[in-house]
């Protein structure tokens, strides 16, 4: 009994459950872009990275981040979207409950949910964001806008607004049962 407490405690020191815990979490990069600032001196290069982080049972969040090297661009994503992780309510079939549609910037996201086998029908960087939820049959399309940023965040927006049967049931105060009557 006692070799297996020293075995848990070395554990504990060295951190490996914390790596255990980050595994579950995928990260994918919709875009990498250069971006230059005008100062004084010249100009200052830097990149700017979209990230979306999920982990593929519900939790999704898209982050931007900063640097002047693209993998330090990178991390700042990663923790920017561990930051903005949104929960989504998904069906038996993996999909979602009802249709939606949410807008950010000048993008606007529709969604619908479709049986099972369909597939992820979107483009872009709204399939990234539904992949990494954890949706596998849903009918998606972008409106309006085609920057990958503000289509990112108009799917993590209409996801976020989702709602199950329970959720209406608990706000009207109704058992689930009458919501159908």
């Amino acid at each position: 009994m006692a070799p297996s407490k020293d075995k848990a405690a070395a554990n504990r020191r060295k951190g490996t459950r914390t790596r255990e815990k980050e595994t579950e979490w995928q990260e994918r990069v919709v875009q990498i872009r250069r971006v230059t600032k005008v100062v004084k001196g010249g100009k200052k290069l830097s990149f700017r990275a979209i990230v979306v982080v999920g982990n593929e049972r519900g939790q999704v969040g898209v982050g931007v981040g900063k640097a002047s090297d693209v993998i330090g661009a990178v991390k700042k994503g990663v923790a920017d979207g561990k930051k903005h992780i949104v929960q989504v309510p998904l069906t038996k079939a993996n999909s979602i409950p009802h249709p939606v549609v949410a807008g950010g910037g000048g993008a606007k996201v529709m969604m619908r949910p479709a049986a099972p086998g369909t597939g992820v029908i979107a483009g872009g960087a709204v399939r990234t964001v539904l992949e990494l939820a954890g949706v596998r049959n849903i009918l998606a399309k972008q409106l309006g806008s085609g920057n990958p940023l503000n289509n990112a965040r108009a799917a993590v927006s209409a996801l976020g607004n989702l709602r199950t049967f329970a959720d209406v049931a608990e706000e009207r105060g109704v058992p689930i049962e009458n919501l159908y009557g």
